[in-house]
């Protein structure tokens, strides 16, 4: 029987990322729709994510986007929910909102329902933004590694965004 956690490239890449903000003194916040809170859960496991953890907003619905994060319904109506353009608005307001160096940005279809013909289940897009670096990135994961490894592969994207953002700065 395997026993290693399956899930644990999700939790070095938050040890990861936890040490990468620390040693530049930074700090963090995130803006999650499929995620959920995740990509803030798996920061917060980390001994000493209080130095450099902020804030987590699970914004799911469309209308939490709008109404909490201030994302234009323009851009959902545009791009739709699970788009680079959505994600990206999402870190930016959460880097506004939260007052941080970086904030990531998760949104997508995690299944095993929704989806659309041009973004089906497995379609994940992460962002993130700060004064000197801003991404966004889409994801198309296959639909059959289910829901949790979804959420999971779009946590562990968003934290790879985080080290990188803090390559950008001394």
């Amino acid at each position: 029987m395997n026993t290693q956690n399956p899930h644990s490239a999700s939790h070095d890449a938050a040890y990861t990322a936890v040490a990468a903000l620390s040693g530049k003194h930074l700090r963090v916040a995130t803006a999650e729709s499929c995620t959920g809170g995740l990509i803030a859960k798996l920061l917060t496991d980390v001994s000493g994510s209080s130095a450099v953890f902020e804030a987590g907003i699970a914004a799911y619905s469309d209308k939490a986007k709008t109404d909490v994060l201030g994302i234009s319904p323009e851009i959902l109506e545009k791009f739709g929910s699970v788009s680079e353009e959505t994600a990206s608005a999402m870190a930016k307001a959460a880097h506004k909102l939260c007052s941080v160096d970086i904030a990531v940005s998760a949104v997508g279809y995690a299944g095993p329902a929704g989806g659309t013909a041009s973004a089906p289940v497995g379609t994940v897009c992460v962002a993130v933004a700060s004064e000197r670096y801003s991404e966004a990135v889409k994801l198309r994961l296959n639909a059959g590694i289910g829901r949790d490894a979804i959420r999971y592969a779009a946590a562990e994207a968003a934290l790879r965004l985080i080290v990188k953002a803090t390559q950008f700065y001394r």
